[in-house]
């Protein structure tokens, strides 16, 4: 893209508009938010203004799935999540999913609604559609993996936050994000607290869009685009980009490892060695207290998701055993028993996306309490771990 190519606000209508001239192709980028109803009428006036013969929106195939087919929630495999030790991080999705779920409400317009109005007037005028976003699980699992585990325990009670969210919200305030220096405002501020999250969420997403966009097909396009991604977009569009950076899953760190086998070896060795120096008697008051802590934190940990009876009586039993078996969990155990007793209908899957507008909802739905039970048991067993651990320690040593 020479100087004379450069990018030049387009004289079109809509000023959210911008007209890049790349190469021999005619390339609009339009800046939205992603609840705002004024974003829909934007991508209809600017289909019919362009006429362009290829859309490209901010979506990928799971999120597409999610938008157009209102009963993807219905077709999900609980049994599965649990199985897959999934629970975590399909609660960060749902806590993800809901911040902007209840703004929509507040508006009365459905989140991704502009994106769905892409995906529409592409097969109403015949234009190409074409879905230019990185896999959110991808991009999910990249953020994750780049925050130490403060920041995780942080950025997961912002998104606790965002269930419980309250505030009022005015039209007026979603229509500011769409100028380019307050929304870039605004994520100056969030990365100040998780820089990692904006480089994997804005910075790395900026660059699989900008090589979507210029490696594809069509001579005028309309690229549809979260406002936060116009700059980065632009900046990009006449760079050589390799995407398999983008694209890879970061490999797992060697430490979680380490401290998965390394605490039953030690607990093991406490335990043997106190047999050994204080008598067989001493080994087995270890033993109780062991059993005892770490059955009744996760106990506890259930309890507090409201679970059954059962449930919480596996977590008991469960924990102790997992918690020196690095191969099982007992949130694993207490998910799969939580969902025989009360296994989920169809209208639990329904209603999920209202559930989550509310604390309450959220936390009575049947497929959260499930996911709450395997988070929460886990959580139990491993402070029931560390509290047992230590206490043993000092007996021995």
């Amino acid at each position: 893209m020479n100087k004379d190519n450069q990018k030049k606000e387009n004289q079109l209508s809509n000023e959210n508009l911008t007209h890049i001239k790349l190469k021999d192709r005619d390339v609009y980028l339009l800046g939205t938010a992603h609840v705002s109803k004024q974003s829909v009428e934007d991508v209809k006036s600017a289909v019919r203004e362009i006429e362009p013969d290829t859309i490209f929106v901010e979506l990928c195939p799971s999120r597409y799935e999610v938008l157009v087919k209102q009963d993807a929630w219905q077709k999900m495999d609980i049994y599965r999540v649990v199985k897959e030790n999934k629970a975590l991080f399909l609660l960060a999705q749902l806590g993800l999913s809901t911040f902007y779920r209840k703004i929509g409400e507040k508006l009365g317009v459905r989140p991704g609604a502009e994106m769905l109005e892409g995906v529409n007037q592409a097969e109403k005028t015949g234009a190409r559609l074409i879905l230019a976003d990185r896999d959110v699980n991808i991009t999910l699992k990249r953020v994750w993996s780049s925050l130490s585990i403060w920041s995780k325990l942080k950025f997961l009670s912002h998104l606790a936050l965002s269930v419980m969210f309250q505030g009022n919200i005015e039209k007026e305030d979603i229509e500011k994000l769409k100028n380019k220096d307050q929304l870039q405002l605004v994520m100056d501020e969030f990365s100040k607290s998780f820089p990692q999250v904006q480089k994997t969420l804005v910075d790395e997403r900026d660059q699989f869009l900008a090589h979507k966009i210029s490696t594809g097909v069509g001579q005028k396009v309309l690229a549809i685009v979260g406002a936060a991604h116009v700059p980065g977009v632009t900046d990009y569009l006449d760079k050589e980009i390799d995407t398999a950076p983008l694209t890879s899953t970061p490999p797992k760190p060697v430490w979680p490892t380490v401290v998965k086998w390394g605490v039953p070896i030690l607990i093991l060795g406490l335990l043997a060695y106190g047999f050994l120096v204080h008598g067989a008697e001493h080994s087995v008051q270890s033993i109780y207290i062991w059993v005892f802590i770490n059955g009744v934190f996760s106990a506890l940990g259930v309890s507090l998701a409201l679970a059954h009876p059962l449930t919480i009586m596996s977590a008991f039993v469960a924990a102790p055993i997992t918690s020196l078996n690095p191969t099982m969990a007992a949130g694993w155990i207490a998910g799969l028993v939580q969902a025989w007793v009360k296994k989920p209908i169809v209208a639990d899957l329904e209603n999920l996306p209202q559930a989550l507008t509310s604390f309450k909802g959220f936390w009575l739905n049947p497929i959260c309490r499930i996911l709450l039970v395997v988070v929460l048991a886990n959580l139990g067993s491993s402070l029931g771990t560390f509290v047992a651990g230590t206490w043993i320690a000092t007996r021995v040593l």
